[in-house]
Parts: C-alpha cells; sequence; structure tokens
C-alpha cells in the first residue's frame, strides 16, 4: 500500500467517527422537548406552592398579631415592624411569595391578613385572605 492510499484510508476512518450536524440537531431537539415537557409540568406545580405558601405566612402572621394583642393588651392591629421587633414574626416571612407586603386588618373579633395574589392588585378574585374568604382587599393600617 503507498502513502496516498494510506491517507485515504485514514480520512475515511475520520469521517465515520465524527457526529454530523444532523445528529447534533436531533439530540438538542430532542433535549429541548424533554425541557419543554418538565416545564410543563413544573409551573402549575410552581403556582400552586406558591400560594400554599402564601396561605401559610398569612396564617403565622394571624397568629403573630394574635399573640402581639394578648401580650400589649392591645386591639390595635400591629405594623409588620412592630412583629418584626417583637419578635413575633421572622423578618424574612414579612413579604408574599410574590414580593408584596402582606394587609392586615383587625376589628374587636377578627383578624385578617391578606396578600394580593399573584397579579399583585388588592381587591381581585386571587387574593389570599385568612381566614379563607375574609375581608377581600384588606388595608394595612
Amino acid at each position: 500500500m503507498d502513502k496516498r492510499s494510506s491517507v485515504i484510508i485514514e480520512g475515511r476512518r475520520a469521517q465515520e467517527s465524527g457526529v454530523t450536524l444532523i445528529e447534533v440537531m436531533i439530540v438538542v431537539a430532542i433535549m429541548a422537548m424533554l425541557a419543554a415537557g418538565v416545564a410543563f409540568a413544573v409551573l402549575p406545580r410552581y403556582h400552586d406552592a406558591q400560594i400554599k405558601t402564601a396561605k401559610t405566612s398569612a396564617s403565622t402572621i394571624r397568629q403573630a398579631v394574635q399573640s402581639w394583642q394578648m401580650t400589649n393588651n392591645e386591639t390595635s392591629c400591629p405594623s409588620i415592624t412592630d412583629l418584626v421587633s417583637s419578635k413575633q414574626v421572622d423578618s424574612a416571612n414579612t413579604k408574599d411569595p410574590w414580593g408584596e407586603e402582606y394587609a392586615m386588618t383587625c376589628t374587636d373579633d377578627e383578624i385578617v391578613v391578606t396578600s394580593s395574589g399573584p397579579d399583585k392588585k388588592r381587591g381581585t378574585k386571587d387574593d389570599i385572605s385568612i381566614p379563607e374568604g375574609a375581608g377581600a382587599g384588606a388595608q394595612s393600617p
């Protein structure tokens, strides 16, 4: 075998062992479809988790307000700052999952804590109130 045919054979081997652009594009397309499927399955669960977190945090703040009222012998609504300074609430739990402050309304017989929900607008149907169904559109004092 001469030198020239040896180079041709080695060139063919290199061509056969490489990956074509089409093969790479197919793999990338498959990975993109898998990622889209995962995102499609996970996003609704993330939304549900945000709502659950908002309800839990609002309930915690409501309990903290009740505790603050008993400790201070008050019936008025404390501010979030009052709750944090008296160590009733951790400063990390003062905002809802959408980055908005919780609103609190206190009457003689009820404490309502409200999150403005995913749309970040108070008084809309996606607001989250604790106790549930009470005080839609509640405002902070």
